[in-house]
């Protein structure tokens, strides 16, 4: 099986280097010559934990290609992924699909009807009907071209998350197809008959359901963080403590466990944009989707709420310098997306003397943008924590997990740690000495 895929970012990367790890001969295409060029080298331009080495060994093996070029590969492929962004329109919150339309367009030229047909599969997050609108654009540019003698259109969603990608794509949850004919679920069958050995469900569905699980998915897993983030507040309030609250929900089989851990909200390329697109989806077909909707607000408000928290716990923030731990929207990744430090840190920047930050991964991309215009620069946790009045931990990763709070009190102005991941012991941290925040603990 030969595979092309278009978009060389974070969803066609993964996808690539995973199918090509198969045994499957891939192409990725990107317009980004520069980017082509040091991926052809084993230089990856985004941070997810083994991506490199699956690439590196998967270009040394021949059977993982990089091109700018959608023709080098589009003869001898047997479908074509699209796999390019579909970020959110500036006038509405639905989904933007130029980039979608541009790479349907490029197809289109370089069909040739005396071929076999082409499955061209739509891997980016796309509206419910997009795979109809597909047929429609292909009809209109190229009348000649007929569907399922000449195409066909399949969708297969991608469930991958930031940090964990590899694992995700290699053994997955699900895999969902959305295919009309044989000829599709043929070809997507034998993509994934490597997962067959460890039995993964495969879901074969038509195109616009499985172009809507992927936004129920969303919305629902965002649901599930709004939701303890209000219950926190509630906790706050009457004493109660959230972590045993979301342990004694979670123990029951029909809710789970899984994001049911409190925090800043969410961030990242996924969850913000697709429940504004879904919110939108139900209002273009008269079925609004209110609970989307709120979970959108408190998500936005969450942020800011979390700015009042720190302003609660240090006092009048004028002549103070804080420490920011975490820039991220979650640790393993170097996206910065959405991430609820973006108006956390903004905010703080307004009202403190001093703003003092530090991410393992994210600092190059958050450089990038104005909201940390400001902001002091740090190499280390210890260097950030350094002489300020308080810390704030934002984002949970590993080696914030386990700091010298011992140190991290001696090198505090003053001992108030802010945690807005619910990293620490309470208990700890009173023995040490340090005054403790926390998010749903009182």
């Amino acid at each position: 099986m030969n595979i092309t895929i278009v978009g060389a970012g974070y969803v066609g990367l993964v996808s690539g280097a995973c199918f090509s790890e198969f045994g499957f001969n891939v192409t990725c295409v990107d317009k980004d010559i520069d980017k082509i060029n040091k991926l052809k080298d084993g230089v990856i331009p985004i941070y997810e934990p083994q991506l490199e080495d699956l690439v590196k060994k998967n270009i040394f093996a021949n059977r993982l290609h990089f091109e700018n070029d959608l023709s080098k590969s589009f003869d001898i492929s047997d479908s074509i992924f699209i796999a390019v962004g579909t970020p959110t329109n500036s006038r509405d919150n639905s989904a933007n699909l130029i980039y979608v339309y541009k790479v349907i367009e490029e197809i289109v030229s370089l069909i040739n009807i005396k071929n076999k047909p082409k499955l061209i599969v739509t891997k980016s997050t796309v509206p419910v009907g997009t795979g109809q609108e597909i047929i429609k654009l292909i009809s209109n540019l190229r009348p000649e071209l007929k569907l399922y003698d000449h195409f066909d259109i399949a969708s297969n969603p991608e469930f991958l998350r930031e940090g964990s990608a590899i694992e995700d794509f290699m053994r997955p949850d699900r895999v969902v197809c959305g295919v009309e004919s044989e000829f599709a679920k043929e070809i997507m069958q034998k993509l994934y008959r490597p997962l067959n050995l460890r039995e993964t469900p495969i879901l074969f569905t038509g195109r616009e359901t499985a172009e809507l699980i992927k936004y129920a998915s969303n919305g629902f897993l965002a649901t599930k963080i709004s939701f303890i983030n209000e219950i926190s507040d509630i906790c706050e309030k009457v004493g109660a403590d959230v972590q045993q609250v979301a342990k004694g929900i979670g123990l029951d089989g029909r809710i789970g466990s899984k994001f049911l851990h409190p925090g800043p909200g969410f961030g990242g390329s996924c969850f913000p944009k697709d429940t504004r697109a879904l919110a939108e989806i139900g209002k273009k077909y008269k079925a609004r989707s209110r609970i989307i909707e709120s979970v959108i607000d408190i998500n936005e408000n969450r942020k800011l709420n979390m700015v009042k928290k720190v302003q609660d716990a240090i006092g009048n923030l004028k002549n103070k310098s804080i420490s920011i731990l975490g820039l991220t929207f979650k640790p393993n990744t170097d996206d910065m997306r959405e991430s609820p430090s973006i108006i956390i840190v903004s905010e703080l920047l307004n009202m403190c003397k001093k703003l003092r930050v530090y991410d393992p991964a994210g600092m190059d991309n958050a450089k990038k943008m104005s909201e940390f215009n400001g902001v002091e620069w740090c190499q280390n946790a210890y260097d950030c924590i350094k002489n300020t009045d308080a810390m704030v931990l934002i984002t949970e990763w590993n080696e914030f997990r386990a700091l010298d709070l011992i140190k991290v009190k001696t090198l505090l102005k003053q001992p108030i740690v802010i945690d807005l991941r619910n990293v620490y012991s309470k208990e700890y941290m009173q023995e040490v000495g340090i005054n403790y925040v926390s998010v749903g603990r009182s």
